[in-house]
């Protein structure tokens, strides 16, 4: 089975992370507004920024936790593949 750690951009810019096992369908409910407690629910439209494909579930949320407390830029320069910027702002965060 696939796992999915993904993040969308949101209408107002900030970013949602998260994680599936099946990423249309998730994006779809996102998208729908499925659930009105959702962060995402008054922030779409919804754009898919980032995915990655683990096979394994435990792998899928640790990879989830750990970019989910990173900056925003650490997170556009994992997006982007900027892989200079990401270790430059993993340094950073590492002296403070």
């Amino acid at each position: 089975m696939n796992y999915y750690v993904y993040i969308l951009k949101c209408a107002d810019s900030k970013y949602y992370t998260g994680i599936t096992n099946n990423l249309e369908r998730r994006f779809e409910e996102h998208q729908q507004g499925i659930n009105k407690n959702c962060y995402t629910f008054a922030r779409r439209p919804l754009e898919l920024v980032y995915k990655i494909n683990f096979t394994k579930p435990e792998e899928a949320i640790k990879w989830e936790k750990k970019i989910k407390d990173w900056s925003r830029k650490k997170k556009e320069a994992l997006m982007m593949e900027n892989w200079n910027d990401l270790i430059e702002f993993s340094k950073k965060k590492t002296k403070i």
